[in-house]
């Protein structure tokens, strides 16, 4: 049976903040924890406002309650380490940017995360949640390990104003990525059907940093933390941490 809940791993003096995706939970990002706890990082997993609970905790959520979520992860993390990383998967990686942009960190991995919402839907939003309150869905999965499924939890049904919330904050990103000037690196999966196709290439040409890479994943659905080439991005993550850490 799945932790859905936080996690934190005691290391170095390099911490490491993991913030899971809209309507997931800390269980996709615990194996990354592990990994790079081993590696001797201290790591926090926050469970964001809203998530890991039911799905009706949602209708309460705010973009603010998921800012104030990530943020408060991060300021217990500052307290203990004198350099921390941010990584967030999907809207995490929204969050990830977020952060970047308002707050000293030492750099920012961003996975899969969108760089514009596709659903045409949404601009009905306003009028459709006052008739229809859930959206349910169909389970289907874009990950290429079967069995990657079974290392992950997210609702099955989502209130239609949660979709509002995740807009604005993907609002708020998109107009201080020229704010982040820390070292990005972007990845994002080939087989990833759930954020549009061209999000990397969006987010890594707005961004304000000079330090920025993009890494694509050729055999990866959306959750790339748990999907086949889930050690391999990893290592790709504390590759990138330990080498802007080397001379510090």
């Amino acid at each position: 049976m799945l932790d859905l809940n936080p996690f934190f791993f005691t290391g170095g003096p390099v911490g490491c903040l993991l913030i899971h995706g809209g309507t997931g939970s800390p269980p996709e990002m615990r194996p990354m924890g592990e990994y790079l706890a081993a590696k001797g990082l201290t790591v926090l997993g926050v469970r964001l406002a809203g998530h890991g609970t039911t799905p009706e905790d949602l209708l309460r959520t705010s973009w603010q309650d998921l800012v104030a979520s990530a943020e408060e992860g991060l300021y217990r993390l500052q307290e203990q380490c004198g350099r921390v990383f941010v990584a967030g998967l999907s809207m995490g990686g929204l969050l990830t940017l977020y952060l970047a942009a308002r707050h000293p960190i030492a750099g920012a991995i961003v996975m899969a995360a969108p760089a514009y919402l596709s659903d045409w839907r949404l601009r009905w939003l306003p009028i459709i949640k006052h008739f229809v309150k859930w959206y349910h869905s169909s389970g289907e999965l874009d990950l290429t390990d079967p069995e990657a499924g079974e290392r992950i939890f997210f609702y099955r049904r989502v209130p239609l104003v949660f979709g509002e919330q995740v807009n604005r904050l993907l609002q708020e990103v998109r107009s201080s990525l020229e704010q982040v000037k820390v070292p990005v690196l972007i990845m994002q999966g080939r087989y990833d059907r759930t954020i549009p196709a061209d999000s990397a290439q969006i987010l890594f040409d707005s961004l304000g940093s000079d330090d920025k890479e993009i890494v694509w994943w050729p055999n990866s659905g959306h959750a790339i933390t748990v999907d086949s080439e889930r050690e391999a991005v990893w290592a790709r993550a504390y590759d990138f941490i330990a080498a802007r850490t080397a001379s510090s």
